[in-house]
Parts: structure tokens; C-alpha cells; sequence
């Protein structure tokens, strides 16, 4: 039995952020003190190199490996291609153009979000190799189920993902980083209409959007009103960081630029960085 939203809000999965470099991705984020993964090729077309924080959430940045195999998979139906592009094609190949959520059905999901009025096209399934940091490897398998505001085609998309065949490898070495980053508190958001986009959320998050944004089981994203936005706009990732002072040592030492606002490092949006970065002491 499905439980009401209120009871069971999902946890955020991971998100996406578009580079147009995926080695530039990785040196940025080694910069930032992150622990990158090796790179994981997709079967249609795209390549990432992902985050993994301990609290099993992550990063994944996001290239086009293979142009061909893009093109065709947009072609035969693939949401998750043919809404990377559109996102590029508007807003250029750096950027934050996706929220993900853990689900343990993703078929549901997609019949949830038809019946809502905000499906954002066809699921879709795929398995890929995964290698930990030692060199072992095993196959993930995905469900995805995707959703977005009604006519914004090349704006930020959503999406469900049910982890099918979870790889039985060990992440820790790749969830320790430099910077001490152990979780993500916040995701932030800029919307033109910030009711629609907290009932956008709160439907497909399975949560109730309050005055701030919507809660989610391991983190809250937070809507800000934005008129000149449009649509939604993804903009900044708020991490918990084991030492906020060691963690702006690093940054000083690798010349990244960064503001202290109060007790927050706010990190601005670079190459490789497709959304604000920012760390917050661990509570």
C-alpha cells in the first residue's frame, strides 16, 4: 500500500549538472576537495564521473561521450538524452538540470505522475558497469520515471530512480573527501511561480510544499521566488562539512574563489561546477 505524502517523502538521490568537459568536471571538483569516481559510460551515448557522499547521496556530473549514440537514443524515446539536450541547447552545456529522487517503484511513479498531469515522457530502463576506486566492478541496473512542469521542455526535469541491481561494491574509499563534506542539507531553487513549482515538487518528492520549499527524508529543497526565472531554475547544492575552517583552508590553498556569509562558503558556479556550491559545519 502506497503511503500518503505527509508520511513518506522521498530522499533526494542524486542530482545531474551538465558539463561540457567531463575532465574538467573532475579537476574542478578535485579542486573543491571531492573524491571523484571513476568514469561510467551509459549505453546511449552520455558519460559521467559522480560524487558519492556518505550519506548515499551524489553528484553526477554529465558529458556526451558519444554524439552518434546520443542522437539515436533521443530518436528511439530516451527521456533522460533527449531532456539533456533540450537543457543545452537553452541554457549551454554547464549548468544544474536535474533533481533525482530514490524510489523503490519507479513504474508507479510513472503512472503517478501521467495521472498529475506533470509526466515528463516515457521510463526508461538501463544497466552499466560500475568500477569502485580498487578496480572492482559490478553492473547497476536503473528505473527511471521522469516529470517536469507542463510545456517546460528546456527547463530543469525531475526524476525517480529505482536502483534495480544496486552494485555490490564498497564506496567508502570514494564517499571520503578532502573537504569534509559528508551530506547534502539543502538543494535551492529560483521559480517564476513559486506555488506551482512547490506542488511540482511536493508531487513528485511525495512530501507537502510549506512556505520555504518541500522537505524531502534526507534533505529540503528550498524554492525562492525569482520572477524573471520562467520556469524552475536549479541553482545551488548545500553540503555539511565536518570543519567549515579546514574546509575554506583547502579552498584558499587550491585558489578557488569563494564568499564567508556568516557561517556559510558560498562557492560560485564555474567550468566543470555547474551550480553554487556551498558549506555549512555539520550539525
Amino acid at each position: 500500500m502506497t503511503k500518503s505524502p505527509s508520511e513518506s517523502p522521498r530522499p533526494l538521490d542524486h542530482v545531474v549538472l551538465p558539463t561540457a568537459d567531463l575532465a574538467l568536471a573532475r579537476r574542478r571538483l578535485a579542486a573543491l576537495g571531492f573524491n571523484v569516481s571513476p568514469q561510467g559510460t551509459h549505453p546511449f551515448g552520455t558519460i559521467n564521473c559522480c560524487v558519492y557522499l556518505s550519506d548515499g547521496t551524489f553528484l553526477e556530473p554529465l558529458a556526451i561521450g558519444d554524439k552518434g549514440a546520443a542522437d539515436k537514443a533521443i530518436v528511439e524515446g530516451n527521456e533522460f538524452v533527449a531532456r539533456d539536450r533540450l537543457f543545452r541547447d537553452a541554457h549551454g552545456d554547464e549548468g544544474f538540470s536535474a533533481i533525482v529522487f530514490g524510489t523503490g517503484d519507479a513504474d508507479s511513479d510513472h503512472s503517478e505522475f501521467v495521472a498529475a498531469g506533470v509526466s515528463a515522457g516515457s521510463r526508461l530502463d538501463f544497466s552499466r558497469p560500475f568500477v569502485d576506486a580498487s578496480g572492482k566492478s559490478d553492473l547497476a541496473s536503473f528505473r527511471l520515471a521522469f516529470a517536469a512542469q507542463p510545456n517546460a521542455v528546456a527547463d530543469a526535469f525531475f526524476f525517480t530512480c529505482q536502483r534495480a541491481n544496486a552494485p555490490a561494491v564498497d564506496r567508502s574509499a570514494l564517499q571520503a573527501h578532502a573537504n569534509g563534506a559528508r551530506r547534502v542539507l539543502a538543494v535551492e531553487l529560483a521559480a517564476g511561480d513559486v506555488v506551482a513549482a512547490g506542488k511540482l515538487l511536493a508531487t513528485v518528492a511525495h512530501s507537502k510544499a510549506d512556505g520555504a520549499g518541500v522537505p524531502l527524508a534526507n534533505a529540503r529543497l528550498s524554492i525562492r521566488n525569482a520572477p524573471n526565472a520562467g520556469g524552475v531554475r536549479l541553482e545551488t547544492m548545500v553540503f555539511a562539512v565536518d570543519s567549515l575552517a579546514a574546509t575554506r583552508a583547502l579552498l584558499v590553498e587550491h585558489a578557488i574563489e569563494h564568499d564567508l556569509d556568516g557561517n556559510r562558503l558560498v562557492v560560485p558556479p564555474a567550468p566543470g561546477q555547474g551550480a553554487t556550491f556551498i558549506f555549512e559545519d555539520l550539525k
